[in-house]
């Protein structure tokens, strides 16, 4: 992947504007929130890290995908897997196969290689799924879901099937979420101005085009591909050392709702709607939760409001797709505009004295 060598300010300011929101929120969330609010924050870092590497692979290719839900779903499960220590192990996973009962990495060896592994997966089963498109890749992508919940519920020996596998040691604070989120966050905007990022949206906005003037279109997917499915690992890696406690239900339909309900809201196109997305939906789900949780404490309404908060984000989300269906942030990132406009104020001075000292 070839990294853009020049650095303007339409490249460097949408960096830093997506950062300093984040950093922001980070450190108001530390000084003046409480523990609700640093778990609320702890989970919209993870989630930043989750939906921007769906969005290295969907927004810059135009290919809905269901999978990238289950590539964390296996790094939240490898990377237990890896980090649990042999005694925990005979209490968590009775039933683990041999050589696995001894084997503890550290939190970082355990985050990547839970990591490559759903990387690994991604690169297997993907390239013949590259080769699909609209309707039948997402159909595809959706099945490949299924697979991986099924294994996941299934496979007693690695996962406790569909038992709750508990004892993971809790590695993940606020800040360890938030340094990772603001290092994809940097990731995903050099992989947009990259030429793979290029070549990627060539084939998003005419993939006849794309082949006609020699970009291998399945290549170029498969490795974007592979490289959302190593973030979404990691994502879940990191999840699941912040809960300690989970189930394979976890990483099925209503994560894969809300992953996508972020992306789309933000704007798949641009990396800082993506990111922004994250924040506006965790503010209004919890915001909603709340309320839901209120009025059912006061028995407001004749009758149960369990359920609310997803009724009322899928109606955001299906009035986004009807009168924004860019998202919020469509197709310019933040700030973008405003760099290209200083810049062109900036040189039309110069600009008006060649005109002129060409006429003299």
């Amino acid at each position: 992947m070839k990294v853009p060598s020049g650095l303007s300010a339409r490249k460097v300011i949408p960096v830093a504007l997506t950062l300093g929101i984040f950093l922001i929120v980070a450190i108001v969330a530390s000084l003046f929130g409480s523990s609700l609010v640093d778990r609320i924050t702890t989970v919209m870092f993870v989630n930043v890290i989750m939906v921007l590497g769906l969005q290295i692979f969907m927004g810059n290719s135009g290919l809905l995908s269901f999978a990238h839900v289950g590539f964390m779903g296996i790094g939240a499960y490898a990377s237990a897997l890896f980090s649990l220590p042999p005694e925990q192990k005979l209490m968590s996973l009775p039933d683990l196969y041999t050589p696995f009962q001894d084997l503890q990495l550290g939190f970082l060896p355990a985050v990547f290689a839970a990591a490559l592994l759903a990387a690994v997966f991604a690169a297997v089963v993907g390239f013949p799924l590259m080769r699909l498109a609209d309707t039948a890749a997402a159909i595809a992508s959706f099945a490949l879901l299924v697979i991986v919940h099924v294994v996941l519920s299934q496979w007693t020996a690695m996962t406790n099937g569909p038992r709750t596998l508990f004892g993971l040691l809790k590695y993940t604070d606020m800040w360890t979420a938030a340094i990772w989120a603001f290092i994809v966050i940097v990731v995903a905007f050099v992989f947009k101005e990259s030429s793979l990022g290029m070549k990627l949206r060539a084939s998003r906005d005419n993939v006849h085009a794309a082949n006609a003037v020699g970009i291998d279109v399945v290549r170029t997917r498969w490795i974007a591909f592979v490289i959302s499915a190593f973030i979404c690992g990691m994502a879940g890696a990191m999840w699941a050392h912040f809960i300690t406690s989970f189930q394979p239900g976890a990483f099925y339909m209503s994560m894969t709702f809300i992953v996508l309900t972020m992306l789309i809201v933000g704007g798949p196109q641009t990396v800082s709607g993506t990111a922004l997305g994250v924040l506006i939906i965790t503010v209004v789900s919890e915001g909603l939760r709340q309320m839901e949780n209120a009025l059912g404490m006061n028995d407001s309404f004749p009758f149960d409001t369990v359920g609310m908060t997803e009724i009322l984000l899928a109606i955001v989300l299906i009035l986004v797709l009807a009168f924004r269906p860019g998202g919020l942030v469509e197709r310019t990132e933040l700030g973008a505009n405003w760099a290209r406009g200083r810049q062109r104020r900036r040189n039309s001075p110069d600009r008006t004295e060649d005109a002129l000292v060409g006429k003299g």
